[in-house]
């Protein structure tokens, strides 16, 4: 089930990121993220793009867990650029990534954009939003693209009610499509950690999906 995706990859003012799909799997990723880190801080552009590349969708999911879906696609602006200029910050390399949430969860909060979260009407008769896919956000204008965008952030609203951890880590799975190891080596969890928030989290958006009459 995946409910919203990203339109596009930001720009900035920093080196152009590229697009990718997530943090590569394998026991060497924390070397390697680690090696991309000392080059970034460097000044290797290209070193900071491959680190886009793996960590876009991890850090929009934090963002869609903590702000509005809209204000998400502006902040992936600002998080990856303040990324770049704090490199010299960032003290341990090989944990890059968690860096990298916690500037995506610091931004996100302080976003005036989004009120408390609140229970959410949805319209009648709703899409299941697990029969949403990434192409719901895509270029069609009918009414069936509109609906299922509605449902979309319909159903992101209640994702906002769980609890932080459970939230950023169904927006990975659910938002982003990321597996349980990428999750893990995206924010440094340990596997147990990420399926115990998996399987708790989901447990409760069911029920908060059911109260709201989805099916």
């Amino acid at each position: 089930m995946t409910i919203w995706s990203r339109r596009s990859a930001p720009t900035s003012s920093g080196p152009e990121p590229a697009t990718g799909r997530g943090p590569a799997r394998g026991a060497a990723a924390p070397a390697l993220d680690g090696l991309l880190a000392e080059r970034a801080r460097d000044g290797d552009q290209l070193a900071f793009r491959a680190l886009y590349e793996r960590f876009a969708p991890m850090v929009h999911a934090v963002l869609v867990a903590h702000a509005a879906a809209q204000e998400a696609e502006d902040l992936m602006q600002d998080v990856f650029l303040a990324a770049w200029r704090g490199l010299h910050r960032l003290q341990r390399d090989e944990h890059v990534g968690a860096w990298l949430a916690v500037i995506a969860r610091n931004r996100a909060r302080r976003s005036h954009s989004r009120a408390p979260p609140a229970a959410e009407s949805l319209p009648d008769d709703p899409p299941d939003p697990r029969s949403l896919s990434r192409g719901a956000e895509g270029g069609g204008g009918g009414a069936g693209a509109v609906e299922a965008r509605d449902a979309a952030d319909a159903a992101l609203a209640l994702l906002a009610q769980l609890p932080d951890a459970y939230r950023e880590t169904l927006a990975m799975r659910l938002v982003e499509g990321l597996s349980g190891p990428e999750i893990a080596e995206a924010t440094g969890l340990t596997h147990g950690s990420v399926r115990v928030n998996l399987t708790r989290g989901m447990k409760l958006y069911k029920e908060l999906l059911r109260k709201q009459g989805w099916p």
